[in-house]
């Protein structure tokens, strides 16, 4: 059938007026956020805060869902199963990618089976030592540790931390063999007593100890120095180039989130991060922000992957199970 000019022209403010696609509504109900690991811990306190401040630009609650178990696999396959609308979303640290290495067997791809949204922080792991070490930097470190085969040992409490302890080892060519600690607590406490040489850990870990005199800060396992530590060198300003090993907290979508859902709450994210309120309670909790976009995300995520996959193939990292 025909249609004549005018008619079209009459039809034109009709189809204007049309209701826009679905995730322009967005959100229409509470906006879930799924923690895979205990409440009470940095990742939760962090996604809690933010749901806060996110709340008043979404116009609906933000809900945050502990869903802890299995190094934080049974929380993240519920968000990767999850309707990709925007209303259930995932906060995840760092071991997120290290997993598809560390664990037997993932019922997921942890870095395409995920719609990136945004870094949201920056872990910084610290090398400390005791003051009554024998040392006072990571090069004197390193050197009494190639004349003494053994007898500098580093602590660890996770996976990335020991990892970061032994490719420091690797890369210098000394013996530094790991001891795993259950916490940072625990850690801290033997290295303020000088049980132990050496150790990598969180600057939220090392803070309260500073004030004791007790603990020397060698080196930061980041490109840049952290501004909870900044008279700590980094590793790569002590000689030893291409040295960027960090823990972070990254939200993520499930598979298929619209574009412009992440490009909004990575939007609101920024507002957020502006308030110096906001920005007060970081500092108070020990939270380094770094708030990036959905594709930086995805290159740091790819880029970890690069490493861990590497360094499982030199047989540097040992699966479980």
């Amino acid at each position: 059938m025909r249609m004549h000019r005018r008619t079209l022209l009459a039809a034109a403010p009709a189809a204007l007026a049309r209701p826009a696609p679905a995730q322009h509504a967005w959100p229409t109900r509470p906006v879930r956020v799924v923690v895979p690991y205990a409440a009470g811990g940095g990742t939760d306190i962090l996604a809690r805060a933010l749901g806060e401040a996110l709340r008043p630009g979404l116009g609906q609650p933000v809900v945050v869902e502990n869903r802890a178990g299995a190094a934080g696999v049974i929380g993240t396959e519920l968000v990767a199963r999850a309707e990709p609308d925007g209303h259930t979303l995932l906060a995840v640290v760092s071991t997120h990618v290290m997993n598809r290495y560390f664990l037997a067997s993932l019922p997921y791809d942890p870095v395409s089976g995920f719609a990136p949204v945004a870094m949201l922080t920056r872990n910084t792991m610290l090398l400390i030592a005791p003051v009554s070490a024998p040392y006072a930097t990571l090069p004197a470190m390193v050197a009494y540790a190639k004349q003494n085969p053994g007898r500098v040992t580093s602590g660890s409490t996770e996976a990335l931390s020991s990892f970061i302890g032994q490719e420091l080892a690797r890369r210098v060519g000394a013996e530094i063999p790991d001891v795993s600690y259950r916490s940072g607590g625990q850690l801290m406490n033997d290295i303020v007593a000088g049980h132990l040489p050496s150790g990598w850990t969180s600057t939220a870990s090392v803070t309260p100890h500073v004030p004791t005199g007790r603990v020397r800060v060698l080196a930061a396992s980041t490109a840049t120095r952290t501004p909870f530590f900044p008279e700590a060198p980094t590793v790569q300003e002590n000689g030893i180039g291409d040295f960027d090993l960090a823990g972070w907290v990254a939200l993520l979508g499930p598979p298929g989130l619209p574009e412009a859902i992440a490009a909004r709450l990575h939007a609101l994210l920024a507002e957020a991060y502006a308030d110096a309120a906001l920005r007060a309670r970081f500092t108070a909790l020990g939270i380094e922000p770094d708030l990036r976009p959905g594709p930086a995300l995805l290159a740091a995520m790819q880029r970890e992957d690069r490493i861990w996959a590497a360094a499982a193939a030199a047989g540097h990292i040992q699966r479980q199970g």
